[in-house]
Formats: structure tokens, sequence, C-alpha cells
């Protein structure tokens, strides 16, 4: 297939709408039209990572971490990006990244790493916002089913784990076609009223052009009238980090035991034990440290993430746990989310797991 086919599913899926403002996720080397066979998946692209997609024949690197952070202004090979982005071009390999996008979605990296805790009663610890909006239109009786199954199967009216959300109401409308119209129904020049259905429903910021474009298809009027409006309301599932409860308590050490085992932590940094038993846990893949308050006021017994700064580890103070096991050791089995996506949508696609362990970080 082509590079643009596995990518638009990418940018879909995994919406770029969703990433902070400093990141940079998406496709960052590749033609469009390139055509595709195999994916290598990574947490990070490395020159050991690349070589090893030119030896396994793979058309495209797929990572969670992007390659390209900050903006570029030569491609010298001075710097370890510009080598890497210069041999990747060479040998033709795209790259496609993932990164804040991936940790806010309902299946992300947090969520990946409650599942393997088997966590239960999981929720978002911080809701994403500002990525909601409200669309309200107004369509003939009688073609009423036909134009909301038509912006149903472009995305919209998606809550939660429920999807086909709308309210409708029945109402009159009117219009008056001018010179240069074709009304649908009643005649130019004079003024018609109409047996219309309001009907409204939410939408994800990212899919609004896809969804105006299915009402616009699929809606009988030359001039389709709508409104669409910004809501304040939070996601229910996508956001920053989550927190789920154990099946059971467990003491704080034995846990931490845990942690080490599940994610092959070898230089967990904790703060004082509080005494507690752990039963709620609070958990952010990544850096983390600016959802400490949330993970207290959310009555975590411990906040499991990466990279906390010094004086992170007071704010918590005797209320919660912080335990620091590593960024990528947090966030290794993001690649296991980005493989099942795509194996579930293109199975045919070869997708390989890099056997490259890329954590700069080691530990004496």
């Amino acid at each position: 297939m082509k590079l643009k086919d596995l990518t638009s599913f990418l940018d879909s899926a995994i919406p770029l709408s969703f990433q902070e403002g400093y990141d940079n996720a998406g496709l960052q080397v590749g033609l469009p039209d390139k055509e595709v066979a195999s994916a290598l998946i990574t947490l990070d692209v490395t020159e050991e990572v690349l070589d090893e997609a030119i030896s396994k024949s793979c058309d495209i690197i797929i990572s969670h971490h992007p390659l390209i952070f900050t903006g570029l202004k030569r491609l010298s090979g001075r710097s370890y990006t510009e080598k890497i982005l210069l041999k990747a071009i060479k040998q033709d390999i795209a790259i496609y990244s993932a990164h804040t996008n991936l940790d806010v979605l309902n299946s992300g990296v947090s969520r990946k790493m409650a599942e393997k805790l088997k966590l239960k009663n999981v929720k978002v610890l911080l809701p994403l916002k500002n990525k909601l909006l409200k669309l309200v239109t107004y369509i003939p009786e009688n073609h009423f089913e036909k134009v909301r199954d038509a912006v149903f199967n472009a995305g919209a009216g998606v809550i939660g784990n429920y999807d086909k959300c709308s309210f409708s109401t029945s109402g009159t409308g009117s219009f008056m076609g001018g010179e240069n119209t074709n009304p649908f129904t009643g005649e130019k020049g004079k003024l018609h009223f109409e047996k219309e259905v309001r009907f409204e429903t939410v939408l994800f910021s990212h899919l609004k052009g896809k969804v105006i474009n299915a009402l616009h298809d699929s809606h009988p009027y030359e001039e389709v009238a709508y409104d669409i409006y910004t809501l304040e309301n939070e996601s229910i599932d996508e956001g920053m980090g989550c927190i789920g409860e154990l099946s059971k308590p467990i003491e704080e050490k034995d846990f931490l035991n845990l942690l080490s085992s599940v994610f092959s932590a070898k230089g967990i940094r904790y703060s004082k034990l509080t005494g507690k038993r752990i039963t709620r846990v609070a958990l952010c893949g990544g850096a983390g440290g600016p959802l400490v308050n949330d993970a207290v006021a959310s009555g975590a017994d411990v906040f499991v993430t990466a990279d906390i700064r010094y004086h992170s580890f007071f704010d918590a103070g005797n209320k919660m746990l912080i335990a620091d096991i590593g960024h990528y050791e947090s966030e290794k089995f993001s690649v296991e989310i980005l493989y099942n996506l795509i194996i579930k949508n293109f199975p045919t696609f070869a997708v390989r797991f890099s056997e490259i362990n890329t954590n700069p970080i080691n530990y004496l």
C-alpha cells in the first residue's frame, strides 16, 4: 500500500490534534506516494534502529518518540538527528511518530501501564480539554435517517463507550430561494415552510472536516444550514495519565517490587514511604511530574511515572507515595499499542518489533 494510506489511518486513529503544542507527531520523513510493505516499531529512532530497519528491509520506522522535535535549519550531518535523517532519506526509509497524541488516547500509554499492572476501574487522571465540538443542523423529515447515519459514520456522536449519541426534535423551517437557486423543495422566489428535524451531536475537533463533508454529501438541500459550537466539556476517556485499583491492597515495598518486575525497572526512585497499603494507583507514562498534584487530588495511594524532579518528591508529603520507574521503562509497551492498532486494520501488512534497547540511561 501507499505510505499515505497508512499515515492517514494513523493520523485519524491517533489524532494529531491531540498532541501537545511542543510536540512533532506524524510523518517526519517520506514521500506520501511511496509504496510500503513492512514497518519496524520502536520507542526511539536511533542509528542502530535505522540500521536494523535497513537489514530487515523495512520501508518505514514507526516510533513513539519523534526524531525531530525542533526546527532544522540545515541537513549537513553535524548533529545526531541530522545524521539519521540523511541516512533515512538515502535509504528511502520513512519515519512516523505518535507521541503525546498516543499518551492521551483512551487506549494509550498510561492505560497500557494500567493493563500490565492488571488494574480495574481505570479512569483518566487529567481529562483532555477544548477538543469537543457540537454540531447542530436541520434536516427534512424524509431524509433524517440518511443524514444522521452519514454524520455518525464520519465519527460524530461518540461519548465515552457510547456511539451514535444525539438529540433531535421536530419543527418547521422556512426559506426563500433567490433567482440563481435550485431549491430541493418549494419554488424560488416564494417563501417555503418545511417540516424538519433539528439534529445535534458531538464530535472531536479533528473530525470536523470529515463530518461536515459527510453532512453536505448526504443532505438534500442546496445550502445546508448548520452551526458548530466549541464545548468546554472535558473528554470522558481521553487525557493524560490514568488511575485505577489493584484487585487487593498490598504493602508499599511489595508494590515497588511489583513495578520492578512488570516494567523491568532496575533503578526505581521513590519518595518517603507513607506506611499505608496501596490500592489506588495513578499512572503517567513518560515525564509525569506536572501531574503530581492531580494524583494527590484523585486520592491515589501511589503515583507511578518518570523524570520526577527533586523538589517534586516533596509535593506528595505523607499523602501519597511517588515511584519514578524511568522514562524508557514507563513507555516501553507503547510499541504494543502501535503494533496492535496497525495489525487490526492492515492484517496483511508486515509489522516487526525492533530488537534494539534504545534506553540511553544505564544504572550502576
